[in-house]
Order: C-alpha cells, then structure tokens, then sequence
C-alpha cells in the first residue's frame, strides 16, 4: 500500500517567502490541530463546526465494507446491466470520476450519472440504456434538490411503464440523510434500499462518504483499497504532522497564499486517465472558498498553451498519474515552471491513489479557506440562484410560459439579451444595437486578471464541447484572459457560488438554446425544458444583480450550428479589435 503522497511546490521568490512565514505562523500556533478539534474560529466563526464530520468518516467506512460488499454482490449477482446515479454536484460528481478513471468493471453494471436537465441529455443518455436492466440511484443529501427529483419522478415513471410500481421500486435505491424528503419518498414507494448519509458532511466533501462509496461499490471498484489510500492520507494529515510534512496543509496554504497575490485562478492539469478530476475538485475548490469577494476559481478542461497566453493571475496544480503520464503534459508544466509561474506537483502512483487525493483535496480547501477567511460549507449566493428560479417555475405553473422577454439585438438565428446596466455601456445611443457590436464591447471589457466563463446550457457531446472549448481558447489566446466552461445547469451546484459571490472580476457569457423536444415530469406542471430556461434565466438575473458583466446569447434554431454562428461572431470581434488603431 501506498504511504506517501510527496507534493512539490515551486514558486516565485515572493511567494516562496510568504508562504514560508505562514506556514512558520502555523507550526506555531498548532493550527492544524485546531482544525481536527473542530474551531470555528478560524473561519468566520459561524457553524463550521457542526461540517467536519468527513474528517473522520473513514473509520465507519471501514466499519461498514461488509455492508458494501454485500451490496457489491447483490447487485453482481441481479440482472443489472447497468446502474443511473440521479443527482448534482457533490452527489454526482464523485461518481463521475470513479466512472471516467475506471471504466467498466468485469462482472458488475456500468455506471453512468445523469446531472442534467437538457432534455436532449436525458434523451440521449436513457437512449443507451435498457431500463428494465437498470439499478437507479438517486442521491441527494437533503432530499429536497430539484434536480434529483424530477429525474426520480422521470424514470420511476418510465421504469414503472414496463415493470410495475412494486417491479420499478425493486429498482431503485436513495442515498440521503436520515428523515429527509427522499427518504420518506423512497420508504412510502418501497425501494429497493435506504443508504443514509451523515448529516455532519456536506455534499462536497461526501467523496468518501456513502455518496460516492456505495456507486463506487456498486460499480465493482475494490472499495477497501480506495478508503486505505484515504486513510493512509488522512494520516498525514493529522496534528501531529509537521505542517512542512503534511501534504494537505501544504497545498491549502499554497493555494491561499497565493491567492492573496492576486494567483486565484487555480488551472487544474490532470493526465488523461484522470481527467475527470478535474470536475470534481472544481466545485470543492470554487464553492467552498467563492464568498465575500474572495475565493480560488478553479480551471479544468482548459488544454494548455504556450508561456505567451498566460498572466500573472495563475497558478498551476498537477495531478498526475505516474502509471499513464502525458508527456506533452509534463513538457508544458516544466516550462512553466521555468519560466516562473507558480506549479503545484503531484504523483499517483496508481488511480487507487485517487482516494488519498479526495481526502487531501477536501483538508487543502479548508486550509486555504481558513488563510482567505471565508465559510468553506455554505453557498449563499447558490440559494439565491434556486429562489430566482422557483419564482420563475411558480410563474410557469400559472400561466403555462415564463414570462415574456425582448432581446437587445438579433442576428441571424441569435438573440442577444443584456440587463439594463449593462445595455447602457455596451450600446450606443441613438444607433441600433447591432449584435457583434455589442459582442465587441463586451470582450473589450476585459482586463488583467480578469476570467471569462462560458455558461452553457446545452446537451453535453462531443460536437458542442468541440466549439465550445475553441470559443474559450481563443478568448483566452487573444487577451490572455483565465477562461472557464461549465454546462448549465450543473455548473450553478458547483462554480456558480464563486460566480456571485466571489472575486468581482468575472465576465459571463450565457449560451442558451430551444428545445427540439421538451421532456413532461411526471407528477409536476413544469416540463424539464422549463426549468432548464428558468433556470438560466434565474442565473442571469443574479449575476446581474451582482454587478457582473454578464451577456446571454440564445440560439433558436439548430444548436450545433448556432454555436458555430457564435464563435464566428467571437473570431470576427477578436479580429476587429486587433486591427483597431
């Protein structure tokens, strides 16, 4: 078994020097023992206290393998070709990544995870599957997500088309807290089994938890071996590590201190075969450090450029995989280093390690959280999103259609929607507002230090990420500006605190679409294309209430086609200011 999880961090001279002191100032003051005894204090002083129950969640784990082997066999054993987490953010992210670092496992169903409400995602991923072979997973800590429940309505719906209710229900299992809405609901229908979480981790830091054990049991995955590699980094991470020593505390301050030079957009670089890493340390990073101004935006899915594309507002963490390295990847990050940019390294010596990692990861964010003094286990500005959006919802269940909106300026097959703030600098008076002009105002906005995301909600394959990732790099090549990409509406259970709530330097684009085909949930009066829209729409409004730049460019006709149209927009206004005097 593996027992070290080396890090090596390279950093400028003033970086170096500040994080020297900090972590002096640590050792001294035996601060990561106040961490494992639960002190508030070091953040805000609210109630960080009653979520740190994933700090020593690994002994009933251990506790509990029988009953994940159990479950391991029973569902080997079963007619099920295939297993559907149902869930957002920290309820599927984890998952994703056992499913994306492992692939199919021998003798056991192959795990897929829906985290969408596109309907033409849904649509797409149900296509693959035969649902009378199917084991449904809903997961959802507080029983209560949006989400998980219209996907829960959806396929109880359709698996009990050709099954039964009692046929359906022997189909389904929740994982959630005890007592809460999924649990009553899962007791009432009959399913098949009741995993509870515990309600002293919050979604997020749930990696190790039943949340992402029991999909990664069911999955066929040597569950023990993953909670051994946690356990042996969970070990050196405790209070009586040097903090020099302890790779958690190292990379938390790392990543704090630099943040407070202005090095807050952490560009995550995993090998290939752990890729999906990168997704999951996103929203750990982002949500739970984006508040009060400040916080660590997190960058995966950005391929890597040359020296010249980059500012001074990075900082680089690579995670790879010793087994399977990118050479291309190694050559990149060496010269970035070279060339003075601050990198994070990391070796696993085989993807089992990836279990140490969740529990690093989860024990460097509070650390950099506490340097930042922020909350790491709320997300106020995520509720703010859901209530705009359940306000929309109400509206659609009264009159049939959200409310009605008139776009700024049109092109082609492209709305473009502005709030007012905005509308005022980004036209001209007295002229009409022209699409790409407006688009070209909008870029110019952007400066040192600055991010542009991509928010994109719209089916998740091959074709539109294709565009959409050549949207981003040429943003980022033309203005050496940060540039993220999440998929709505999942990005708002993971980036979408750090979005409002976080450092005022980001500018959005929102990317909406119609519906070819809309998908009814059943038991509900909203179909899920019109939470998708109000969804967008509620996150919009938000951003603009925080005073963030924010464009939304909706398509009407084909959407592969109409973010083609996009990008050439984009193309034509990088172009134009480049020829500018």
């Amino acid at each position: 078994m593996n027992t070290s999880f080396p890090i090596i961090i390279s950093l400028p001279p003033v970086l170096e020097e500040a994080l020297e002191l900090r972590v002096s100032a640590w050792e001294e003051n035996q601060t990561v023992g106040r961490i494992w005894r639960g002190d508030a204090t070091l953040w805000s002083n609210s109630d960080e206290d009653k979520w740190l129950g994933w700090l020593n969640v690994l002994e009933p784990k251990f506790t509990a393998l029988d009953k994940l082997r159990e479950l391991q066999r029973e569902v080997a054993t079963s007619s099920f070709d295939h297993a559907l987490v149902l869930g957002m953010g920290g309820s599927s992210l984890s998952p994703k990544v056992f499913r994306a670092t492992f692939g199919r496992i021998d003798d056991a169903p192959n795990l897929h995870v829906l985290d969408s409400t596109v309907p033409a995602q849904i649509q797409s991923l149900e296509s693959q599957l035969d649902l009378s072979r199917t084991l449904f997973i809903v997961s959802s800590k507080s029983g209560t997500t949006l989400e998980s429940e219209m996907f829960r309505r959806y396929f109880f719906k359709r698996a009990e088309e050709s099954l039964g209710v009692a046929g359906a229900a022997n189909h389904f299992i929740a994982i959630t807290d005890p007592g809460s809405k999924l649990d009553q609901v899962a007791r009432l229908l009959g399913f098949r089994k009741i995993i509870h979480g515990v309600p002293s981790i919050g979604g997020r830091y749930s990696a190790l938890s039943s949340f992402g054990m029991v999909p990664a049991a069911i999955m066929g995955l040597d569950v023990e071996r993953l909670l051994r590699r946690a356990e042996a980094m969970r070990v050196q991470c405790a209070s009586s590590v040097p903090v020099r020593d302890n790779p958690g505390a190292m990379l938390g301050l790392a990543l704090g201190v630099a943040a407070e030079f202005g090095r807050d957009k952490v560009t995550i670089v995993t090998s290939p075969r752990i890729r999906d890493l990168g997704g999951w340390l996103e929203q750990l990073l982002s949500e739970s450090t984006g508040k009060r101004g400040k916080g660590l935006i997190a960058v995966e899915g950005e391929s890597l450029g040359g020296s010249d594309v980059y500012g001074f507002d990075r900082v680089f963490v690579y995670v790879r995989d010793e087994c399977n390295p990118d050479m291309t990847q190694d050559e990149a990050v060496a010269k970035f280093e070279a060339g003075g940019q601050p990198v994070i390294s990391m070796n696993l010596k085989d993807i089992y390690d990836i279990g140490g990692e969740f529990f690093r990861w989860e024990f460097a964010t509070i650390v950099a959280a506490a340097v930042l003094g922020v909350n790491p286990f709320d997300q106020p500005d995520v509720e703010a999103s859901k209530l705009a959006t359940k306000r929309l919802t109400k509206a659609y269940e009264r009159t049939g259609e959200l409310p009605s909106e008139r776009p700024v300026a049109r092109d082609e097959d492209i709305d473009l929607f502005l709030d007012d703030a905005n509308a005022t600098a980004w036209t001209d008076a007295g002229k009409a507002p022209e699409l790409a002009t407006i688009v070209t105002a909008y870029l110019s906005t952007l400066a040192a230090g600055d991010y542009l995301a991509i928010l994109a909600y719209v089916e998740m394959n091959a074709v539109c990420h294709e565009v959409l990732q050549r949207i981003r790099h040429s943003i980022r090549d033309a203005y050496r500006t940060t540039t993220c990409l999440g998929y709505g509406p999942r990005f708002l259970h993971s980036t979408g605190q750090a979005y409002k709530g976080g450092p005022s330097t980001g500018v959005f684009l929102q990317i909406t679409s119609e519906d070819v085909a809309d998908l009814p949930v059943p038991g509900l009066s909203c179909s899920f294309g019109a939470v998708k829209a109000a969804q967008a729409r509620g996150d919009f409004e938000i951003l603009a209430k925080r005073g963030r730049r924010v464009l939304r460019l909706h398509i009407r006709g084909e959407v592969a086609s109409g973010l083609k149209r996009i990008a050439e927009v984009i193309r034509k206004s990088i172009q134009a200011q480049k020829q500018a005097p």
